[in-house]
């Protein structure tokens, strides 16, 4: 009974239009991913970028492997922020560890989800998919939620 109870939960949150609300907690296995949020175009962009938290609360390492996001870019890829002297530079990376136990959060200035050849600028309030595969736990789809172009600098709903 408790499998067919998880089973429908996240067919309703794979269902478009259905499932979770963007700020809420998706689970997958051992995952806990809470609040994908993106930040608002300025202007006609053609790319951006999205931000969560993952919390591992297994005992066994896993590793964030892929990401996509085609409803509203042409490609989703992991890049992390780096300061070379007194340039920042963005670099892709492979994955992303999430150790047994411990929280990563994607965040501006730091690891994130680059969203590059934009379909359309993401506008505040819009929602869309994003689907993360793990190494170990397999894929689940979240909604992101577009905050406002301030967001992430004290501004927006995930960032009192």
């Amino acid at each position: 009974m408790k499998r067919l109870i998880f089973v429908a939960i996240a067919l309703a949150m794979l269902r478009p239009g259905g499932g979770a609300e963007a700020g809420d907690t998706y689970s997958i296995g051992n995952l806990t991913v809470v609040s994908p949020w993106a930040r608002a175009s300025a202007g006609p962009a053609k790319a951006g970028a999205a931000y969560l938290t993952i919390t591992n609360g297994g005992k066994a390492d896993d590793r964030l492997i892929g990401v996509a996001a085609e409803s509203v870019a042409g490609m989703a890829m992991f890049h992390t922020t780096i300061k070379d002297g007194d340039v920042m530079k963005m670099r892709h990376v492979d994955g992303i560890a999430v150790k047994a136990g411990e929280t990563v959060t994607l965040r501006p200035g730091g690891i994130h989800v680059m969203l590059m050849g934009l379909k359309a600028p993401l506008t505040e309030g819009q929602r869309f998919p994003l689907m993360l595969t793990f190494d170990k736990a397999g894929a689940v789809t979240v909604e992101v939620e577009v905050e406002s172009v301030a967001a992430g600098a004290g501004h927006g709903k995930h960032h009192p």
